[in-house]
């Protein structure tokens, strides 16, 4: 098995961690790799010297931005992710550094599931130009005015915003960027997305929950001079111009999540919230 490792090199903790995972991983007979510039400081093969297409795991050393920057740049890979967190607790990188060698025990011996998260696929002119596992985010910028913003579902005109722009989101990345401007969360195995609102002129313009089989066109309507900005998790970027219209859906494309069943969604999400409401003293699933 050949697996990738990828410390975070804004981390200072992360790089000697990252030796203390691959020695672990060398001695169940794991071949370990990491991007060439960092392989030989943790002791790993450089990942240029292997089939990339037969690596199964990512392992990911930061936070859920760290796991974002992986899903942009292996993309053309199959491997699943696994997230090791270095901050505070993440909803992806959900596994605490205390429990880092217990939780790559449950890896080596299958005690865990893949999820496959939805993305997101934008496109121009019939021209692919986007992909996103958190979310899309159309933000006025350098315009110094709120922005109008036509929204379609299936060609279909369903609002036009006034406001700094909206965020397009998967279940993934309900609890983003979205979540901050007043999106609902989303369950992960939800085949959906949200469409918010930022800071909208008209207090009625909530945000909505669509299928993820709708396709959503988003039109550009000022008559500003500067253009406005799309960004994809924060990392890929391209400007639309007064008129001009971006149109999204489901892509075929899923990132592969691993989960372990000593980490859950749900005590993940009440820790990272800060949710502080009685337990139940008995409880009976059944």
């Amino acid at each position: 098995m050949i697996i990738a490792l990828f410390p975070n090199e804004e981390k200072k903790e992360s790089y000697n961690l990252a030796k203390k995972i691959v020695k672990f991983l060398k001695e169940q007979k794991i071949q370990v790799v990491a991007e060439d510039e960092k392989a030989t400081d943790i002791d790993a093969d450089k990942i240029s010297s292997v089939d990339q297409y037969k690596i199964k795991f990512l392992i990911s050393m930061g936070g859920d931005g760290t796991i974002l920057r992986l899903t942009h740049k292996y993309n053309h890979l199959d491997a699943a992710i696994l997230g090791i967190n270095l901050g505070n607790l993440g909803f992806m990188a959900d596994i605490p550094v205390d429990d880092i060698f217990a939780s790559l025990q449950d890896l080596l011996n299958g005690v865990y599931k893949i999820e496959k998260r939805l993305m997101i696929e934008g496109f121009k002119e019939d021209k692919t130009i986007l992909h996103a596992a958190n979310d899309i985010v159309v933000h006025r910028t350098r315009n110094h005015s709120l922005i109008e913003l036509a929204i379609f579902v299936d060609g279909m005109y369903l609002n036009t915003f006034v406001a700094d722009g909206v965020i397009l989101a998967t279940p993934n990345g309900s609890t983003a960027y979205s979540l901050s401007a007043g999106g609902p969360i989303l369950s992960p195995g939800l085949d959906a997305f949200v469409l918010t609102p930022i800071c909208p002129h008209t207090i009625s313009n909530r945000p909505i929950v669509l299928t993820a089989e709708h396709e959503i066109g988003i039109q550009y309507l000022s008559k500003y001079k500067d253009p406005i900005d799309l960004y994809a998790d924060g990392l890929d970027h391209i400007e639309l111009k007064t008129n001009e219209i971006v149109k999204f859906s489901k892509s075929s494309k899923k990132f592969k999540l691993v989960k372990l069943e000593r980490h859950d969604y749900f005590t993940t999400l009440r820790c990272k919230l800060g949710w502080s409401g009685k337990l139940p003293t008995a409880f009976d699933a059944n």
